[in-house]
């Protein structure tokens, strides 16, 4: 059973050196007495707040006790820390400091590598732009690889069939393209204009270029 430390609201002083108002003390045939006469003042205090740091300081610790307060609003004691020996918490600061820099050096290599597979998947949508379009101004397919397949993005390129780089979803992107840079759509979705009327209304704007960028001129999506 845990060796229990409160933390007081109105702080008493000790019923045995009549030390005081203590900030903690312990509870012996229900008297306070403070951390020097329960031989525990040479712990130190650690606050709630990280639980690795507090299991790790737990676990050195040949001697610890929970440090808690009384909520009134709740009606129950309620945890705010440990006292640990002073030794234990510097080990498990130093163990909590080496997996933290382990998971930098993660952190920083995941980036690497979702960087890596970003500028793959940028340049397979962008051959694929060119290969649906090919008559498509290869600064504007690269505008479009790039815009659309930006991670988080919720963009038709960061969809499942986005990624698959099914023809579908990248025609989807290069229309979204040519609809807000060679149409009249986002000035009519600032007059007012419906979402659905204004797509309506630009539509066979939308046709003509995707036609002019295909080759052979084939019939748009």
């Amino acid at each position: 059973m845990d060796l229990v430390v409160i933390e007081p609201r109105r702080r008493p002083h000790c019923a045995e050196c009549r030390q005081g108002p203590l900030p903690l003390h312990v509870l012996e045939f229900n008297a306070p007495v403070c951390l020097d006469c329960a031989d525990l003042a040479h712990l130190v205090y650690l606050p709630r707040g990280s639980a690795a740091l507090t299991r790790r300081a737990r676990e050195a610790s040949s001697l610890y006790a929970v440090v808690v307060r009384f909520n009134r609003r709740r009606g129950r004691y309620e945890r705010q820390g440990l006292l640990v020996e002073e030794a234990a918490l510097t080990t498990a600061e130093a163990s909590c400091l080496a997996d933290a820099e382990a998971r930098a050096r993660r952190r920083e290599r995941d980036a690497l590598r979702r960087a890596a597979e970003d500028v793959r998947f940028a340049g397979a949508l962008l051959r694929e732009i060119l290969r649906l379009f090919p008559r498509c101004p290869q600064e504007r397919a690269h505008e479009i690889a790039r815009h659309t397949s930006v991670r988080g993005s919720g963009r038709v390129g960061r969809t499942a069939e986005g990624r698959s780089l099914e023809e579908g979803a990248v025609t989807a992107a290069v229309r979204a393209s040519v609809r807000h840079l060679d149409t009249e759509y986002d000035a009519l979705l600032t007059a007012g204009v419906s979402r659905r009327a204004a797509r309506s209304q630009v539509a066979s704007a939308i046709d003509a270029v995707l036609t002019s960028w295909r080759a052979g001129g084939g019939t748009p999506p």
